[in-house]
C-alpha cells in the first residue's frame, strides 16, 4: 500500500485512475491543478506522485520541477504526450518514470511498485558529516539527530538534494512557500539550520550564502 498525490485536471480520468489505485489498496488524493499539487507536497508526505503534464494553471513540465525542488518523493508521468525528445527532457528534470495514456490498471500499478522499490534503495543524502533519510525524515550530523520542523527538514533535504548548486533564492521560496514570497522566511529558516548545524553564517560549514543570487550546500573541507 502507498500514499499517492493525483495530478489530474479531467475528472473522469482523474476517477478513474483513482478506483483503480484504491483498488489495488493504495491510498489516492486526486487534485486538479498544479499549485495544488505543490501545496500538497509541500505540506504532506506522498510515497509516489503521479502527474498529468497538460494541466491548465502550469505547465507539467514545469510543475514537475518544481516539484522536485520541494520533495524527493517519485513522480510518474501520465499523459498523452508520446515524443521521445519530450520523454527525455521529463527524465533529465527529475522525473522516475513516465506512461503514455492510454494504459491499464496494472501497467499503471507495475511502474508505481518498480518506483516505490527504487525509492526505498536511494532515499539517503549525505554531505560529509551530515546524513539525511528522506523516507524517514531524519537528518544527523556528525552522529547527532537533528530536532527539525516540518519546513526546516524540506529546506535541509531541498539544498542537500542540489548538493555543490547554488540555488536562487527566488527559486528556493516558489518552491518551498509557494503563497509566501518574504526574503525575511527564508533567512529566518536558514539562520535556524545555521544554529542547528552548529555554525554561523559569518563561518559557515555546510550553508554557503552566495550574495545578491543563493544559497550553496556544501560538505566542510
Amino acid at each position: 500500500m502507498a500514499s499517492v498525490l493525483l495530478v489530474e485536471d479531467d475528472p473522469v480520468v482523474r476517477a478513474a485512475i483513482t478506483r483503480a489505485l484504491t483498488g489495488q489498496g493504495h491510498i489516492v488524493h486526486g487534485v486538479a491543478l498544479a499549485i495544488e499539487a505543490l501545496r500538497e507536497v509541500t505540506a504532506n508526505d506522498y510515497d509516489v506522485v503521479v502527474l498529468d503534464l497538460g494541466l491548465p494553471d502550469l505547465d507539467g513540465g514545469d510543475a514537475l520541477r518544481m516539484i522536485r525542488g520541494v520533495t524527493n518523493t517519485p513522480v510518474v508521468i501520465a499523459t498523452a504526450r508520446d515524443d521521445e525528445a519530450g520523454i527525455v527532457r521529463l527524465l533529465n528534470a527529475g522525473a522516475d518514470d513516465y506512461l503514455v495514456k492510454p494504459f491499464s490498471s496494472e501497467h499503471l500499478e507495475a511502474r508505481l511498485q518498480a518506483v516505490l522499490r527504487r525509492a526505498r534503495d536511494s532515499r539517503q543524502l549525505v554531505i560529509g558529516g551530515l546524513e539525511i533519510d528522506v523516507n524517514l525524515r531524519r537528518a544527523t550530523v556528525d552522529g547527532q539527530e537533528l530536532s527539525l520542523t516540518h519546513k526546516e527538514f524540506e529546506l535541509l533535504s531541498y539544498l542537500a538534494a542540489r548538493q555543490g548548486e547554488v540555488v536562487p533564492r527566488a527559486e528556493i521560496l516558489a518552491s518551498l512557500w509557494p503563497s509566501h514570497r518574504d526574503d525575511q522566511t527564508l533567512d529566518v529558516h536558514l539562520s535556524w539550520l545555521r544554529r542547528k548545524l552548529g555554525e554561523r553564517a559569518a563561518q559557515p560549514r555546510y550553508l554557503h550564502t552566495v550574495r545578491g543570487v543563493g544559497v550553496r550546500m556544501v560538505a566542510p573541507q
